[in-house]
């Protein structure tokens, strides 16, 4: 009967302290890795949060142009009016009006019978 009923072998106080320190090591890598896992989410949240910033921001460059006071616009000019104008820079630069009649191609004659 004593062949059939193993002894139990009894292991001693540093054998038992040295299966802890191996399950601690264990432990302490499972919280390395999931270290690892915290910094990779928290740059990629990092990351989804400036591309959000940024968005923002050019959201609010929008608005700004938007609410702000439209520019004034040149006033529109009619054919005439255009001439004129064209006829006064004439002047200014110093030709006289045959000058300008004769770069223009126009005769004396044709001005005069208008």
């Amino acid at each position: 009967m004593e062949e059939q009923q193993a002894k139990r072998t009894r292991r001693t106080p540093q054998q038992i302290a040295d299966d802890i320190d191996v399950k601690i090591q264990e432990l302490n890598k499972a919280i390395e890795g999931i270290e690892e896992k915290k910094a990779a989410a928290i740059a990629d949240f990092n990351a989804k949060i400036e591309a959000k910033q940024q968005m923002i921001s050019a959201l609010e460059e929008k608005k700004k142009a938007v609410l702000a006071p439209p520019k004034p616009r040149k006033p529109r000019l009619t054919k005439k009016q255009k001439i004129a104008s064209l006829l006064k820079k004439a002047e200014k630069s110093g030709m006289k009006p045959e000058e300008i009649a004769e770069r223009l191609g126009l005769n004396e004659n044709e001005g005069a019978s208008s």
